[in-house]
């Protein structure tokens, strides 16, 4: 059985921790610094931010702490943060990037991303937008100061565009919850050794309130969310969960002691569309 510490190794072998704590619209200084610090003292060791979010600082800030009061050494904590929408392009990438290690003030990112794509709604070359922003990406990979590079909210025909590089995507991080696993991304990703994560893996709340979730967060002995947390972990995915509350904190990463059935996992496969957001990619402007 997996733990909280357990790594999956990348297709580059750089290894990534199984559960992330995600740090979106955590805006607030205070939060951001106390929710990351305490997610590190819980025993979570893969924190993500992005330039977007507004709080690289204290996420920054908040790991360093950790690492001078605690004695572990930087590389026990796995990084990410992503370029902006805006920022898309080679030189914007590059300078995008400059700024983001600037703020959060490490010495490094293992893993840096693109956060959406260039979509065909609002670029008529949005291929070449994105396979630009991936030469920025590849430039940075090969600079040392990033253990590896992916993308995010990229959908198949947005990944093909990447699968002609020598250096493909290590992670794509989508919106993955119940009713809402986005199968032929999934499995793309999976067939190409690109590690899945999931954003608004509890969907943003609204799939805690769903009668079958519960139904089993009772059978099981466990909370709505630990049920959703672990039921992506069995499908190879990795969560990044978020919260500023210490309790969920520390509930969400306490899912590597129990196995939900096939059964019940394919009943939770089968749920209709309940707590996805209706982002969609190729909409994002």
């Amino acid at each position: 059985m997996s733990t909280l510490a357990t790594r999956i190794k990348l297709n580059n072998d750089t290894a990534i921790p199984c559960l992330g704590f995600g740090t979106y619209k955590i805006k607030d200084p205070v939060e951001a610094y106390n929710s990351t610090k305490t997610a590190l003292e819980t025993g979570y060791r893969h924190i993500d931010t992005a330039a977007f979010y507004e709080n690289e600082k204290q996420v920054g800030q908040a790991i360093n702490d950790f690492i001078k009061e605690n004695n572990v050494k930087r590389e026990d904590i796995f990084v990410t943060s992503k370029v902006w929408k805006t920022e898309l392009g080679y030189d914007k990438t590059l300078a995008a990037f400059e700024k983001t290690m600037s703020e959060i003030g490490l010495d490094y990112l293992d893993l840096y991303l693109i956060h959406w794509p260039a979509s065909y709604a609002f670029d008529d070359d949005w291929e070449n937008t994105n396979r630009d922003t991936w030469r920025a990406m590849i430039e940075i990979y090969k600079s040392g100061r990033v253990k590896a590079i992916g993308v995010s909210n990229f959908l198949t025909h947005h990944l093909k565009a990447l699968m002609e590089f020598d250096i493909i995507p290590a992670v794509d991080q989508i919106e993955i919850n119940p009713g809402f696993l986005q199968e032929d991304t999934v499995d793309f990703c999976q067939e190409h050794g690109i590690l899945v994560e999931a954003w608004s893996p509890l969907g943003r709340g609204k799939s805690l309130d769903h009668p079958l979730l519960k139904e089993l967060a009772d059978k099981y002995g466990r909370t709505v969310a630990q049920i959703i947390l672990r039921w992506e972990i069995q499908h190879d995915v990795v969560p990044l969960p978020k919260s500023v509350n210490p309790d969920r904190i520390a509930q969400n990463a306490n899912v590597f002691d129990f196995e939900i059935s096939d059964e019940d996992m394919e009943k939770i496969d089968a749920i209709e569309p309940y707590g996805n957001s209706g982002h969609s990619p190729d909409q994002a402007d």
